[in-house]
């Protein structure tokens, strides 16, 4: 069994933000692949399902990002899984837009979804990255991370979260790898 955990903030106000990419990935593998409804546990919302012969949850934290770590920790102790079977999906400002990237472990960046996650269970778990870029000074950033996606990037954003779905038997196979060539790939 594996746990996808989606970062963002919960609230329709939010709900374009670059900061809730992550919330948009899990939606979108929710629907390709026919998850479960969501349901309201672990202080977020839980959907199960299958990705290929792989059980998958997929959790979204409605504990707003900066206390994510508290929604995937109990999911993590209820089910009594291992970080190697975790991996998180969230916005990267150090990445192109609309590129994808898995790594696993490392540091923060300064994401405070990311830094809430290493605080409650550590730092060795899968992330996909989801790029947002930079928006060139650090000023900006707050405004950039929350702030909406703008009109023209609705497309791309559309068809970079339907090749995430397409391609998460990949993920859920643990090949890496194929799923961000297969991703790349499928944008051109």
């Amino acid at each position: 069994m594996q746990l996808w955990v989606g970062l963002g903030n919960p609230g329709a106000q939010y709900a374009m933000h670059r900061h809730n990419v992550g919330f948009m990935a899990l939606d979108t593998i929710a629907a390709v692949h026919d998850f479960a409804a969501p349901v309201k546990k672990f202080q977020g919302w839980l959907q199960e399902g299958r990705i290929g012969p792989h059980k998958v949850l997929l959790l979204k934290p409605a504990t707003f990002m900066n206390d994510s770590g508290r929604s995937v920790g109990e999911a993590m102790r209820f089910y009594k899984l291992g970080l190697d079977a975790l991996t998180v999906f969230h916005d990267e400002l150090d990445l192109a837009p609309m590129k994808v990237k898995v790594k696993q472990g490392g540091g923060t960046a300064g994401h405070n979804g990311l830094r809430s996650i290493d605080q409650h269970l550590g730092a060795d778990f899968r992330r996909v990255r989801i790029g947002i870029g930079h928006p060139g000074h650090k000023d900006r950033v707050t405004g950039h991370v929350l702030g909406n996606y703008a009109k023209a990037e609705m497309d791309p954003l559309s068809d970079l979260l339907g090749a995430i779905a397409a391609e998460a038997d990949r993920l859920a196979a643990g090949d890496d790898t194929r799923f961000m060539n297969d991703i790349a790939l499928r944008l051109g």
